[in-house]
C-alpha cells in the first residue's frame, strides 16, 4: 500500500498525540500502559486479525497501520482489503504480527479510528444509494459539521463512501448564510460585498424563491437552496435555469433525499454523514505466537 497522505493533515502528529492522550503522557504516573507492562512479558509476540462484524464500507486502515507501526516499527501487517471497499459482515480486514505489548497499547486507538471512519463511509454509501433512486447525476456533498480535529479524516471517509467534499473550512470559499445576510441587510448586499472583496468562490444560501435573482445579479457562483421541499426545489431550479450550480440542504435524510435529488438540483449536502454516523462494529483478536 502506498504511503497515506492527506493534504493539510499531519499523520505522524495525529498518531503521536492520540497515543500520548491514551498513555497519559505528562500526567502524574502517566506515559505507560500499566496493564500490558504488568501482565505481558516483554519478549511476548502476538498475531491477530482485524475483522468487521457488520457489512461496511471500509475507511481508516492506513491509520490503524500507522498506530501499530509507531509502537512496533518491525511488526508485520498484511492489508486484506482496501479503503473504499464494500465488504460483508465477517470479512477480515487486516492481519498483524509483532511485539505483544506494543500491539495491545496501539489496539484501541487503531480500532477507534477504523470504526469511526468506516461508520462515516458506510453511512455515506447508504445516502449515495438512496440519492440515486431520485437522480443518476446529482452529487452528494459533506459539510463542516465534523468533530474538531478530525475534519480531514472524516471528509476522507465521506470520499471513500462516494461523496465529494464541500469546502474544507472557512478559508476556501465564502458561504453566505442567514446570519451574514441579517448583518449585511440583504442577500444581494452580502454577495456584493464578497465580490468586491475579491472572493473567488461565493456560495449563497437562499431560503425563498424571491432571493434567487438578487443573489445571482450580485454575482453568486453557487446557490444553496435551504430547507425547501421538493416542489419548491423544482421551482428554484427552473428559476436558476442552469446559470449556477444548485445545492439542496436542510431536512435531508434517507427517506427524503431521493425526492430532493429528483428536483433537478446539482448537489445535495448532508451534515448527518459526519455528525450522526454510528461506529462500525470492528474487532481485533490476538493470540500468542
Amino acid at each position: 500500500m502506498t504511503k497515506f497522505i492527506l493534504s493539510g493533515f499531519d499523520l505522524a502528529a495525529f498518531v503521536r498525540d492520540t497515543l500520548a492522550e491514551d498513555l497519559g503522557e505528562g500526567l502524574p504516573g502517566g506515559g505507560r500502559d500499566v496493564t500490558s507492562e504488568s501482565v505481558i512479558p516483554a519478549e511476548a509476540r502476538f498475531t491477530g486479525v482485524m475483522d468487521s462484524r457488520d457489512a461496511i464500507t471500509v475507511a481508516g486502515l492506513p491509520l490503524a497501520k500507522a498506530f501499530f507501526r509507531h509502537l512496533d516499527p518491525d511488526c508485520a501487517i498484511e492489508m486484506l482489503v482496501q479503503d473504499g471497499d464494500e465488504v460483508a459482515a465477517g470479512t477480515d480486514l487486516m492481519r498483524i504480527e509483532g511485539r505483544a505489548r506494543a500491539l495491545l497499547t496501539a489496539e484501541r486507538s487503531a480500532l477507534n479510528i477504523v470504526q469511526h471512519l468506516s461508520g462515516v463511509a458506510t453511512l455515506t454509501r447508504e445516502y449515495v444509494a438512496a440519492m440515486r433512486e431520485g437522480s443518476a447525476t446529482c452529487t452528494l456533498l459533506d459539510t463542516r459539521k465534523t468533530i474538531p480535529g478530525l475534519r480531514f479524516l472524516e471528509k476522507y471517509a465521506t470520499r471513500m463512501g462516494g461523496a465529494q467534499n464541500h469546502r474544507m473550512g472557512l478559508w476556501d470559499a465564502a458561504m453566505i448564510k442567514d446570519n451574514h445576510v441579517a448583518v449585511a441587510g440583504s442577500v444581494g448586499e452580502a454577495v456584493r460585498r464578497a465580490r468586491e472583496a475579491g472572493v473567488p468562490k461565493i456560495i449563497c444560501e437562499v431560503d425563498r424563491l424571491d432571493q434567487i435573482e438578487p443573489a445571482l445579479a450580485a454575482g453568486a457562483h453557487h446557490l444553496l437552496l435551504d430547507n425547501m421541499d421538493p416542489a419548491t426545489l423544482r421551482e428554484a431550479v427552473a428559476v436558476v435555469a442552469g446559470r449556477v450550480p444548485t445545492e439542496a440542504s436542510g431536512g435531508v435524510n434517507l427517506q427524503t433525499i431521493a425526492a430532493k435529488a429528483a428536483s433537478g438540483v446539482d448537489f445535495i449536502s448532508v451534515g448527518r454523514l459526519t455528525q450522526s454516523a454510528p461506529a462500525a462494529d470492528i474487532g481485533l483478536d490476538f493470540k500468542p505466537v
